[in-house]
């Protein structure tokens, strides 16, 4: 009777663990490590479109619940192009609207702002477009990984 009892907790036991591995969430479209290929900013009548693979590199990280940048020159901060940009927090997004909210950032007067974009995913290839502080910033982004 005992070693009937055993074996039958071991089969149910085994039988959850099964379960829960198969249960796995499929993740979102936009969980994932994203290079920034151009920024097009827009205030009054005034555009301004920037090539970020010439000069600088990008990379936006982001998973379920946060997200993170890193931006810099591409030439190891010796000229008067030399930059570094850092900063990130936590997300929420459902099917075409991102939230930023900017709990840390070199700039600390941004910190605290919070950014709503809409987005839409094309292959490997991700649009951003909303309102920062005063101006439209539209952003195209290549994936580079999963996170």
């Amino acid at each position: 009777m005992y070693k009937t009892v055993k074996i039958l907790n071991l089969l149910i036991l085994g039988a959850i663990s099964i379960m829960a591995c198969s249960q796995k969430k499929e993740k979102p479209a936009i969980v994932g490590t994203w290079k920034l290929i151009t920024g097009t900013t827009i205030k009054g009548k005034d555009t301004l479109t920037t090539d970020y693979t010439k000069t600088q590199e990008m990379i936006k990280l982001i998973n379920e619940t946060h997200f993170a940048f890193l931006r810099h020159d591409l030439k190891n901060g010796k000229d008067s192009t030399a930059v570094f940009v850092a900063g990130g927090g936590r997300c929420t997004f459902d099917e075409n609207k991102y939230t930023e909210h900017l709990d840390y950032f070199n700039v600390r007067a941004w910190e605290g702002n919070r950014f709503e974009f809409e987005y839409s995913i094309h292959g490997d290839t991700l649009i951003t477009r909303g309102l920062e502080l005063d101006y439209i910033n539209i952003e195209q982004y290549c994936r580079v990984g999963e996170w």
